[in-house]
């Protein structure tokens, strides 16, 4: 038998992600001698979001929430490597919190790298200590006197769409009343 057809015995034909039936392939869990043990059964959109970080959509990993309970360990590295790719956003890493690997299994799911800080990295966090992304939406927590500006940015308002300054930890860009400002994180949360 071949390791597709193992696969595709092994997953009933469906990808071990997230179920879906359509353009299934192999993809090799690394490092990997691409066997079955060390492969998974996958579609074309859950392999193009692996390989392709900036076209994640978020909504499609719900269904991690299925197979992160998988007793297949290559299927268990995939689920822990993308809840530790989308931690930032929330509920993937209360899912992440749930999920038991072994030690072997976890060697394994951090063998690329995946979820290891870089000591240097600049990490921007809002007030009250949530780590925030490019694009994600923020509410001001305090009225701001915008310099240059004849406008004061209230309290409440969102800012959608962020930006961060990679130099400084401190400070985020967003368009505020049509123009676009600094702002400082001490200054803002993270919107739901």
């Amino acid at each position: 038998m071949t390791t597709e057809s193992d696969l595709q015995a092994r997953s009933g034909s469906i990808c071990e992600l997230c179920s879906s039936s359509e353009q299934l392939d192999v993809f090799p869990v690394l490092p990997s001698d691409e066997t079955a043990d060390q492969s998974v059964l996958i579609c074309a959109t859950c392999s193009n979001q692996i390989n392709n970080p900036d076209s994640v959509d978020i909504n499609h990993w719900r269904c991690l929430n299925d197979s992160m309970w998988s007793q297949v360990p290559a299927v268990q590295v995939m689920a822990w490597r993308m809840l530790t790719r989308l931690s930032a956003e929330g509920w993937p890493q209360e899912l992440l919190d749930m999920l038991y690997l072994d030690d072997q299994t976890l060697s394994w799911a951090q063998a690329t790298g995946e979820g290891q800080i870089d000591e240097d990295a600049v990490i921007h966090k809002d007030c009250n200590g949530a780590v925030l992304a490019a694009g994600d939406t923020v509410t001001l927590t305090k009225d701001l006197n915008v310099k240059g500006t004849s406008f004061t940015a209230k309290r409440g308002t969102a800012v959608r769409n962020i930006s961060l300054v990679s130099s400084n930890e401190e400070h985020i860009e967003g368009r505020v009343n049509g123009t676009q400002i600094v702002i400082l994180t001490k200054f803002v949360k993270r919107a739901n």
